[in-house]
């Protein structure tokens, strides 16, 4: 009977076991502001963006006003973004530029914005194998291109409007490739018509982009489907004029379709 006691009390002890160990002590529970922003760079510097973050939510917590506090709302939007934490990176990022939009940092906000949503959606997949981004769906890049196109147009002088610019001329690329890929599988099941419009969405919205050969031949090929050849010949007169080395020219010019049943992107 004893031993049962001591048994049984023994499994009482280990299931509030926890009850009996000490609390764990937050060792910044006194840290002044300069404090917890110090530590928090020191973990960003460190790439632990996990502690990172805490260190800045306890400092927007604990000491909501303030040059410290102010700062830490902006960087904790790249924690979060490095962390792999876009809808909180984006929401921060968001809340900085509503509460101090004359700041002299307010143009870094914009561009964590465009960074985290130019990167958002890919996978580890992608990341070890890496994706065509012109076959994803486009919302996610017309959400970075108007962050990066703000960023460009409101602080054209920011450091960050360098590498924004680059990043907007391959986003639009990207965005018209998308569409070509839309052209190119109406105009292999045959909807001609379908075809034809998502060329001419490219040519009169992603003006200079690489698209634009390849939409003017998709028109001529659409209008000889069709019958209207001298639609046809306008597009390829079009396309001889402004793009003479393409390698296409040969053929469409002799009426012949020099991608007949090879699909847009099997013979790029």
């Amino acid at each position: 009977m004893r031993l049962s006691s001591y048994f049984l009390m023994i499994l009482l002890l280990l299931a509030g076991g926890c009850s009996l160990l000490p609390e764990q002590v937050d060792k910044t529970k006194d840290w002044s502001a300069s404090q917890l922003y110090s530590a928090a760079k020191e973990s960003l510097n460190d790439k632990d963006y996990k502690e990172a973050i805490e260190y800045f939510e306890k400092l927007e917590a604990r000491y909501p006003f303030g040059t410290y506090a102010q700062q830490a709302e902006l960087e904790i939007a790249y924690a979060y973004y490095k962390y792999d934490e876009p809808e909180s990176a984006i929401a921060s990022a968001q809340r900085f530029i509503k509460m101090n939009p004359r700041h002299p940092n307010v143009d870094y906000a914009w561009y964590i914005m465009g960074l985290t949503n130019y990167n958002r959606g890919k996978t580890i997949v992608d990341k070890v194998l890496p994706q065509d981004p012109s076959q994803r769906d486009t919302t996610i890049m017309h959400q970075a291109y108007d962050d990066f196109y703000q960023l460009v147009k409101r602080y054209p002088n920011s450091k960050y409007a360098g590498d924004a610019t680059q990043r907007l001329i391959y986003l639009r690329n990207n965005m018209a490739l998308y569409e070509m890929h839309v052209a190119d599988y109406y105009m292999r099941r045959g909807a001609y018509i379908a075809a034809a419009n998502r060329a001419e969405y490219v040519i009169e919205n992603y003006e200079r982009t690489t698209s634009i050969p390849d939409a003017l031949i998709i028109m001529v090929r659409v209008y000889r489907k069709l019958g209207m050849n001298e639609l046809a010949d306008d597009a390829l007169r079009v396309l001889r004029l402004n793009y003479p080395d393409n390698p296409d020219i040969p053929a469409l010019s002799q009426g012949r379709d020099p991608k007949h049943d090879k699909g847009l992107f099997g013979w790029l």
